[in-house]
């Protein structure tokens, strides 16, 4: 069976994006422009240091990830939006978007196909272990979605990439999450971002 990992960068207090988010800022008041330029230079800026963390995001065989992460329409459906990331984005797979408001199938070239999944958490693991085959399933995010996954019970390890910076404020992971015993796998310090891996032992 697949396993169950998710990613999430987050600020040294544990936050995966700033308060006040908007269309136009979608990472808040992150310390930076608001599209999370300070959070994610790791990946952007210094992608060379950080090459053998980020070829373990890509390779999923299916991805989930939240309303909010996948864009900021907010309730039903009232205009054309096929996420952040434009006409080919990076995942290749299959991607379950958890909605509330139901949606047809979006196909999107270089063989991402956005799929809107409306019965919940678990729904949306089974849809996306019925695709993913024996390949990872990654939990995209944000940390609301990820935590939902943690609650439940449904993630088996954690990696989180941890920015020297603080937010004071927003979506925090390990929120409402009950305690858990992690175990760590892996850690290694970069020049802009800590790498660690968790085990989740329950």
């Amino acid at each position: 069976m697949s396993r169950v990992i998710a990613n999430i960068t987050v600020s040294a207090d544990g936050y995966g994006a700033g308060p006040n988010q908007t269309e136009k800022r979608p990472f808040g008041e992150d310390g930076g422009d608001g599209w999370g330029d300070r959070l994610h230079a790791w990946m952007f800026e210094n992608a060379d240091e950080n090459r053998a963390e980020l070829d373990q995001i890509t390779p999923s065989g299916a991805y989930i990830m939240g309303r909010n992460m996948f864009g900021p329409v907010r309730g039903e459906w009232d205009r054309p939006w096929n996420g952040w990331w434009g006409e080919d984005p990076p995942y290749h797979t299959d991607v379950f978007v958890l909605t509330h408001h139901p949606r047809d199938p979006q196909p999107m070239e270089g063989g991402t196909t956005y799929h809107f999944v409306t019965d919940g958490i678990e729904a949306a693991l089974d849809r996306a272990r019925a695709a993913a085959g024996d390949r990872e399933i990654s939990i995209q995010g944000g940390a609301y979605t990820i935590n939902q996954y943690l609650a439940a019970g449904l993630i088996e390890e954690l990696r989180l990439h941890i920015v020297p910076l603080t937010l004071g404020g927003g979506s925090r992971i390990f929120d409402g999450v009950p305690a858990l015993q992690l175990e760590q796998v892996y850690a290694r310090a970069a020049s802009t971002v800590s790498h660690v891996t968790y085990r989740v032992l329950r």
